[in-house]
């Protein structure tokens, strides 16, 4: 276990933060469970919490309503607390298709994902962390609310190797195999190993490190921890640890009781679906179930072993599932010791109450239908309550808190003062529709972003589509500007690396829907166009709104246009609250002669370490042939197919795929330059 959490900032807190720090600090305290922090965009809501966390001295849960914004906390987590271990805990899919059944064209969707090995190396460095270290704080989207394994057979079936361990070569590999780990001839990866004489070379699941175990006979004479690329020896530890190389595990001793379980199940299903006629769903089932079990019991798991997780656990039929919440400490009557932090919670709250409904509604579905068995019911995310019930106490953190986090919180802290002295950005109302005087809401504002970006600022729009926030942003292309559009179906590191691209300039217009909201950090932001601001709904609410103009209050130019034909309800409403903050920072500005000074954050790339080994060589390749690909794109593209089919002919695939991917990159580029 680690020491306490300690703080690193330059600052101190200003404005109205230390008073925020003292009322959020005195409830917790107090013992209340539930505290909303109100916090105005740019007043500093997250070195707010910093300062909370040190003072409450708990492990942390900070869950956010999108990856993005989770990436983005948890590298300012990191700046804050250096010397604690922070982690970042999403979903491993870059692309997820869930298995489900459509009755009324009969048409069954087997489940279709794309793992992001980055993200999964991180999930495991989280759970590793929570369980070893009590300075920990875990950034997270709401994917934290489903089903992860047991943490108890997680950490049981941890894999302990001291020097002078008397062990032999093949009981090491035995050993790593009954934890999950896979044996490779070819360069390690997270949960691969691979023998070579007397050492075997493992690399854990959690990092980017390679263990070389040194054998004399059946005795680990030596440990050594190298560095993955440059094979330079870090460290010669006594002692190591590797966990299970997958978060669903179980003890071998306990597999047969485990397998009898399902077979019952699956009897006992069958006989309810034969009593229904349903011949078609029996045969559906028993294939499925014992081909499933058949991989159970030669390898310990198959695809899809998280529907019989029930099983596995020892739950009881209807129980909730393990989580991530389980990896978190407890006191000994199971009441929760750790801090949870619900940033832009009017968002992330409801997005956590709607998760089990759904899931819920196509599990259904695929159980009557014969796909899976009933326990696949119990493979689901946390229902509301059951959220409710793991996390105490809460920070309900947001500019706009919506009505439950009012309804739940004794303590309201209010954090509108901006330190910097920055003032809410002027917001103006002008037409959308085309008249004689004017020119319609995208000329218009393509006039104004051409202006801004004079100044060298940056400039965001946000619309009601993603394909009117592409076509917008191929406008823009076609009109000489720099445009970029980002929504929810880009890959997540993808998606990471567009915000820092558009923070160093190397395009001046962000294009996006309601991706562009909440919690985006971006200082360069000057200028806002809010696209038909008139259409009452979800999109253009009044939190919507305020969540909006807030983008550009960290900027002491920003400033934000609504086009709209009148001024709806929540229009009003948003830019009255957004007049009201202005008010109070214009007065304290005045009060303490401030002079607004736009934020300067160093840009760092938060994308770097999700991303995989392999891509960055790509990248570095592709870095060092610009210069020939400047002079000769076709000619270059033309020699790397050639020496990709020359690694090809020797088996050299590794090199094989790098070219591969290199070629790709170029032939993208290429297209785009003609385009």
């Amino acid at each position: 276990m680690e020491g306490k959490f300690t703080l690193n900032s330059e600052y101190e807190p200003a404005g109205d933060q230390p008073s925020a720090i003292k009322e959020v600090v005195a409830a917790l305290k107090r013992g209340e469970s539930d505290v909303t922090l109100l916090g105005a965009t740019g007043t500093g809501k997250t070195f707010t919490i910093a300062n909370v966390i040190e003072k409450i001295q708990k492990p942390t849960l900070v869950i956010a309503h999108n990856k993005t914004l989770a990436a983005q906390l948890a590298q300012e987590y990191r700046e804050f607390f250096p010397n604690n271990a922070v982690h970042y805990f999403v979903s491993y899919y870059d692309y997820y298709q869930p298995e489900a059944y459509m009755p009324i064209s009969d048409t069954y969707i087997e489940k279709e994902a794309m793992i992001n090995e980055e993200i999964d190396r991180l999930r495991h460095a989280t759970t590793q962390a929570l369980l070893t270290r009590n300075d920990v704080i875990i950034v997270a989207s709401v994917s934290c609310i489903y089903g992860l394994g047991s943490p108890k057979e997680y950490e049981k079936k941890n894999f302990r190797i001291d020097i002078d361990l008397n062990i032999s070569r093949g009981d090491i590999i035995r050993r790593l195999i009954d934890v999950y780990f896979t044996r490779t001839n070819a360069d390690l990866l997270p949960g691969t190993f691979r023998a070579i004489g007397n050492s075997v070379e493992i690399m854990p699941v959690n990092e980017r490190i390679i263990y070389r175990l040194k054998l004399v006979g059946s005795r680990v004479e030596r440990i050594d921890k190298i560095d993955a690329t440059t094979r330079e020896i870090i460290d010669t530890p006594s002692t190591i640890f590797l966990f299970p190389a997958k978060h669903f595990v179980t003890e071998k001793e306990k597999l047969d009781s485990i397998i009898s379980g399902i077979e019952e199940e699956l009897a006992e299903h069958i006989k309810e679906l034969e009593k229904q006629g349903k011949i078609l769903e029996v045969e559906r089932i028993r294939r499925r179930t014992r081909h499933d079990l058949a991989l159970i019991r030669e390898i310990g798991y198959c695809n899809g072993i998280e529907n019989y997780s029930r099983h596995f656990s020892g739950r009881n039929l209807g129980d909730a599932p393990d989580t991530l919440l389980s990896y978190f400490p407890h006191q000994e009557d199971g009441t929760p010791d750790f801090l949870t932090v619900i940033d832009e919670s009017h968002v992330t709250i409801p997005q956590i109450g709607g998760m089990f409904g759904g899931d819920k509604s196509r599990k259904k579905t695929l159980v009557e239908y014969g796909f899976r068995l009933p326990s696949a019911r119990d493979n689901r995310p946390l229902q509301f309550e059951e959220f409710e019930g793991r996390t105490d106490p809460v920070v309900y953190v947001s500019a706009t808190p919506g009505p439950y986090e009012r309804e739940k919180s004794t303590t309201i802290a209010e954090q509108v003062i901006r330190p910097t002295g920055l003032v809410d950005p002027v917001v103006d109302v002008r037409p959308v529709t085309e008249t004689e005087d004017f020119p319609g809401q995208v000329k218009d504002f393509i006039a104004e972003a051409k202006n801004a970006i004079k100044k060298g600022e940056r400039v965001i729009a946000t619309t009601l589509t993603k394909r009117m926030a592409e076509d917008l942003a191929e406008y823009l292309k076609e009109g000489g500007i720099r445009a970029e559009y980002l929504h929810s179906e880009i890959k997540t590191i993808d998606r990471i690396d567009t915000i820092t691209n558009f923070r160093k300039g190397e395009f001046d217009v962000l294009v996006g829907v309601n991706l562009l909201r909440e919690g985006l950090d971006l200082p360069e932001l000057a200028l806002i166009g809010i696209l038909d601001a008139d259409k009452e709904g979800f999109l253009r609410s009044e939190t919507s709104l305020i969540q909006i103009i807030g983008r550009a209050a960290r900027n002491v130019h920003g400033r934000v246009i609504l086009y709209a034909d009148r001024v709806t309800g929540s229009m009003e409403r948003a830019m009255s609250e957004t007049e009201r903050r202005r008010t109070i920072q214009l007065a304290h500005n005045k009060k303490h002669d401030i002079t607004p000074q736009t934020i300067l954050k160093h840009i760092r790339d938060i994308a770097s370490e999700m991303r995989s080994e392999h891509d960055k060589t790509v990248q570095t390749l592709v870095g060092l042939d610009r210069a020939e690909f400047t002079k000769n794109p076709k000619a270059l593209i033309k020699e790397k197919n050639r020496q990709m089919n020359d690694a090809v002919k020797i088996l050299d695939f590794e090199t094989a795929a790098l070219l591969r991917d290199e070629i790709r990159a170029l032939e993208r580029e290429l297209d785009s330059s003609k385009s």
